[in-house]
């Protein structure tokens, strides 16, 4: 146990720092390098979305066991993962009296969380490729998700700030965005091979092995490069509130119906563990894209998701004391 919590902080970190310390020394302009830290992010996300993370998925999909009914409806689970963290973001925003461009960014930080990079890692190092399997087959429909309901939402509140109105989902451009097209090509070639009975290649095992952290690595640095922590202080008690949610009321509702679901009877209990460990995940990068081109409160947004990023660290060793538990 203390093996892969050490790794899953160590890899977490260290995507995290190398990517600020690059960020620093670009903006010191003391080594001249001459790189757009905006684009190399945007890049490292692409090609790491676009490229690597098909491979592990559709590895992941192709053994994946589908034959107990009951973990059926876990990526179910998921988008109610999603909505409640959302609601309840939104219900905190209003006793706080929050304006819209405020609300909008909370909603944003209850609502995307870390499932993949951070969240699928934890599952990948401490219950092996059958937790990784669940945990990727949790977030099965992750981006549709995020870009029909999150992306919605936060421009919702955005536009209402201006005392405008639109239609609230836009399936054209969901429809046409390359990551959702990407992830549900891997989905359907992943299942496909599953159900044509060919025996997935012995070597796929050491690819994942290799790129599911690498994957995880290369997204942490992307999110590095864009760390900022000098509005933190400003909006601290929010993003204490927001951690309150990540942390403690969104974990303890998911894990309780994970129980009445009976998923701690099911494998030595793995559907609850990946469960534990996906519900507890700290705010998605996600989180402040809404804001940054819908013009929300992204300091606000930024300092939530700092503060459980880092926060999340310190309550791994927890996480890892309660999946041994179970």
């Amino acid at each position: 146990m203390l093996s892969s919590l050490l790794n899953s902080i160590f890899i977490i970190l260290l995507g995290l720092s190398i990517g600020y310390l690059i960020q620093k020394i670009v903006i010191s302009k003391k080594y001249h390098f001459s790189i757009n830290i905006e684009n190399t992010r945007k890049s490292l996300q692409k090609f790491t979305i676009l490229c690597i993370v098909p491979i592990n998925y559709i590895g992941v999909y192709w053994t994946m066991d589908l034959s107990r009914k009951n973990l059926l409806i876990f990526p179910l689970l998921c988008l109610l993962q999603l909505i409640l963290g959302g609601s309840i973001a939104i219900l905190m925003a209003k006793f706080n009296r929050l304006k819209p461009i405020d609300t909008g960014a909370y909603f944003c930080c209850g609502f995307f969380c870390n499932l993949g990079s951070i969240g699928g890692l934890i599952c990948f190092i401490a219950l092996g490729e059958q937790g990784y399997q669940l945990a990727i087959f949790y977030i099965l429909f992750i981006q549709i998700i995020y870009y029909s309901l999150g992306f919605s939402i936060a421009k919702h509140y955005s536009l209402q700030d201006d005392g405008k109105t639109r239609q609230l989902f836009d399936m054209k451009s969901i429809l046409r965005d390359p990551f959702i097209i990407v992830g549900i090509f891997s989905i359907v070639i992943g299942f496909s091979l599953n159900i044509s009975g060919l025996s997935r290649p012995d070597f796929y095992k050491n690819v994942i092995q290799v790129l599911v952290p690498l994957s995880t690595l290369i997204l942490l640095i992307s999110i590095g490069l864009s760390m900022k922590f000098k509005k933190i202080r400003i909006y601290l008690k929010h993003a204490l509130y927001i951690s309150g949610i990540k942390f403690v009321i969104v974990p303890l509702i998911m894990v309780s119906l994970g129980i009445l679901l009976g998923y701690h009877e099911i494998n030595g209990g793995l559907p609850l563990k990946v469960l534990l460990i996906q519900s507890s995940t700290p705010v998605a990068f996600y989180a402040l894209i809404p804001p940054s081109i819908y013009g929300l409160n992204l300091n606000l947004a930024n300092s939530c998701w700092a503060i459980t990023t880092l926060g999340h660290i310190f309550l791994l060793p927890l996480i890892f004391i309660l999946i041994n538990t179970i």
